[in-house]
Parts: C-alpha cells; structure tokens; sequence
C-alpha cells in the first residue's frame, strides 16, 4: 500500500534517490515516451519526497509514492499539453482569398484622399450608410456630407481610371 508504514530502519533520502532514480525515469519514460521530459518529471517527485521525506521514509514502499507522483504529473502534463493543442488548432489562420485587383486600386486611390473625405466615401459607399445619418454621426450639417462625398468621388475617379489604364502607382 502506498500510505501503509513500514517500521524498519530509514534510508537516507541520497541512497534512496541514487538508487532509485534510473528505474524510475525508465518506467515514467516508456508511459511518456520523452527522455528529457521525464527525467525533469522525476526530479520533481523526488524533490517532493524530499519535502515530505521524514514521513515518505516510513512508508512501506517509498518507491511506489515517488512513482505516483511521477506518474501524475506526467499525466498532468498531458492534459495540460492536449488542452494547449485544442486551443491552438481553433487559432490557426483563415486563409482567405488574395483582394481583386479592383479593391487593391480603390484602397489605393482611398488612401490618397483627405481623411474627412475618405470617411464619409466610406461610410456611404462601404458601409451603406443614407446621408442624414452620415452627416448625424461626424456632427456636420447635411450639405456638408453631400459636398464632401461629390469632392472624393471627385478625386478617386481618375484616379481609379489611371489605375486601369495601368499607370504607375507611384
């Protein structure tokens, strides 16, 4: 039993570990199958048998405790390393279809406008917002929206046109 008490004599803890460690890390790594992580795996569980040495000592088999103790916390590590590896395949990139080459040429010509301008372009022709709502959300009287998208279109046009005719973008 892993908890029972043994009444014989006690090893000291360095005879104990010395020559008990290879065993151990040869029975956790055929469960694990990772060399380096199971050597760290069972110096932890030594390192918490020593903690609680002076009662482990008196168990009446120390080993089977220190080999629990590895045993989960390889377990742990486990499930640990499976719940990080089902987030990670939630996050993988989208891969999404490369802008035509109209949208290239509109963010292109967009970027070169007044950024009062390319707002209201924006939310009139993106985001399909009417007028009185444009003109309500920039806090500008509704002429304003009106003079301000006939300006921008004003300018994006030719250069939308220059693009086409395959002018540099220089």
């Amino acid at each position: 039993m892993l908890g029972s008490v043994d009444r014989s004599p006690p090893e000291s803890f360095e005879s104990f570990c010395s020559s008990r460690f290879h065993a151990l890390t040869l029975q956790i790594y055929a469960f694990t199958g990772d060399l380096g992580e199971v050597q760290d795996l069972v110096q932890e569980a030594f390192c918490r048998a020593y903690a609680r040495w002076s009662t482990v000592q008196h168990y009446e088999n120390p080993v089977a405790w220190v080999r629990r103790v590895a045993w989960n916390l390889a377990t742990s590590r486990w499930r640990r390393l499976r719940t990080a590896a089902s987030f990670l395949q939630g996050q993988r990139v989208q891969h999404v279809a490369a802008p035509s080459a109209d949208r290239v040429d509109l963010t292109w010509a967009l970027k070169r406008l007044p950024e009062a301008q390319r707002r209201i372009f924006v939310l009139f022709h993106v985001a399909d917002l009417p007028l009185q709502e444009i003109a309500e959300q920039e806090q500008v009287a509704l002429g304003t929206v009106k003079s301000t998208l006939s300006r921008a279109r004003a300018a994006v046009a030719p250069m939308l046109s220059e693009q086409q005719e395959g002018s540099s973008r220089v």
